[in-house]
């Protein structure tokens, strides 16, 4: 009985991981851009197919993407605290990781 409670026990376990590593618990770019289009294009540059941006000063989407210290958690720092200008977007945890993946993808 012992073998057959570890087999489940291991199955139920690569069910799980399978599940997590899926891609609907990943962060989704395509929403990211959608995300970065809606809230950031005003003034960012955030995407090659964008026609204009107000901010000629800002960084691009581009620009922040080959910065060393990008990463999702300094851009969750960041929007937890934004600078004047920037609208109160209050983003979840879940669509700063998709803006975070969507700005990752721009470094290719």
């Amino acid at each position: 009985m012992k073998v057959w409670q570890t087999f489940i026990r291991s199955g139920f376990a690569v069910v799980i991981l399978a599940a997590l590593s899926a891609p609907g618990w990943s962060a989704d770019a395509d929403n990211g851009k959608a995300l970065a289009l809606q809230w950031c294009a005003t003034c960012h540059l955030v995407s090659n197919d964008q026609t204009s941006a107000s901010g000629a000063s800002l960084p691009s989407f581009y620009d922040i993407s080959r910065d060393p210290s990008f990463n999702e958690a300094a851009l969750k720092t960041f929007l937890a605290d934004p600078h004047p200008q920037m609208p109160n977007m209050s983003l979840t945890n879940l669509e700063i990781a998709d803006l975070a993946r969507y700005i990752d993808t721009l470094e290719n």
